[in-house]
């Protein structure tokens, strides 16, 4: 495992993208420290803004410099980014056409000992339903600072999320990334699981046990969850004609929502997600979370023979 916390390679690669382009910026709303980004206003005070425990106005402060050519990030808990400030994420920024990142912190069941009221378990539904904005969930640091440079050179708004913790790492060092091209993991043609975030790690661990058991599972992480990459998607659910779903996420309106959509639409196999079972969150660490919510690769396990049988 990488000894670096997200947050920490977040604002540490920040800092680096700031030294090459100027026009980048921070906004906070008194969360700093949890965000990572603390070390960036002392990095660059001049560049560095606190506007208070108030995050619509954070947003509306964030799409104004956006309209004088400034590039700004602002960072909160993924709840607030979502739900506190989704009038502002709509209209101020996506509908403006504001070139704004969103980092949203901690989402799903990542937040932990903050419990229920801090989950986003609805945050991904919430920012796809919103047109112009492109949501990204990098699933280990390498992928995050990989992706970070595409993200600040993508010219629209971005809904970033974040874990803020430490992560297992899922790629070598030197692997090179495409913010729209979804990564294949592992080759098969039993099963598709398509994944991301914290889940991206559980199901290499599914597709390593339906190994041992004669199933060859595709793994594709899926880090821009909006747009999908439909083809290579598609070439998989073709090929495999089932599909698991897993995400840190509701299972309404997330990563399984969008692959189900898009299979309906283009290719129409059997779709079983994992997630949240559209219930509210709750306090506990996150292995044990994994557990309650049916989000581990036990569980990938399950929904992939189940559909394999059905094939049968």
């Amino acid at each position: 495992m990488t000894n670096i916390e997200m947050r920490a390679a977040f604002g540490k690669e920040l800092v680096n993208q700031m030294a090459i382009k100027e026009k980048i910026v921070v906004v906070n709303a008194d969360l700093s420290g949890a965000c990572g980004t603390a070390s960036i206003a002392a990095a660059y005070p001049k560049r560095s803004f606190n506007v208070g425990v108030q995050e619509a106005n954070m947003a509306s402060f964030a799409a104004g410099l956006a309209s004088y050519g400034f590039i700004p990030f602002i960072a909160t808990f993924a709840t607030f980014a979502t739900r506190r400030m989704c009038d502002q994420l709509t209209i101020s920024i996506a509908y403006a056409g504001n070139n704004v990142k969103v980092v949203g912190t901690d989402p799903g069941v990542g937040a932990e000992l903050n419990g229920g009221t801090h989950m986003a378990l609805e945050d991904v539904g919430i920012v796809r339903s919103i047109p112009n904005i492109l949501i990204v969930e990098p699933c280990d640091v390498r992928q995050l600072v990989g992706l970070l440079p595409q993200i600040v050179d993508y010219p629209g708004p971005v809904y970033l999320r974040l874990l803020r913790k430490l992560t297992p790492d899922i790629f070598e060092e030197g692997r090179t990334f495409d913010l729209l091209t979804a990564d294949r993991l592992r080759d098969g043609d039993d099963v598709t699981l398509i994944c991301s975030g914290v889940e991206v790690h559980e199901a290499l661990q599914a597709a390593g046990a339906l190994a041992n058991r004669g199933v060859e599972a595709d793994v594709i992480n899926v880090h821009t969850i909006k747009p999908l990459d439909e083809a290579t998607i598609l070439e998989s659910v073709r090929r495999t004609g089932c599909v698991v779903t897993c995400e840190n996420h509701n299972v309404i309106g997330g990563l399984g929502s969008a692959v189900a959509e898009l299979t309906a639409e283009k290719a129409p196999v059997p779709v079983l997600r994992v997630g949240v079972r559209d219930r509210f969150g709750e306090v506990g660490k996150l292995p044990d979370l994994k557990v309650a919510f049916g989000m581990t690769a036990a569980t990938i396990v399950a929904k992939a023979l189940e559909l394999v049988g059905r094939k049968q």
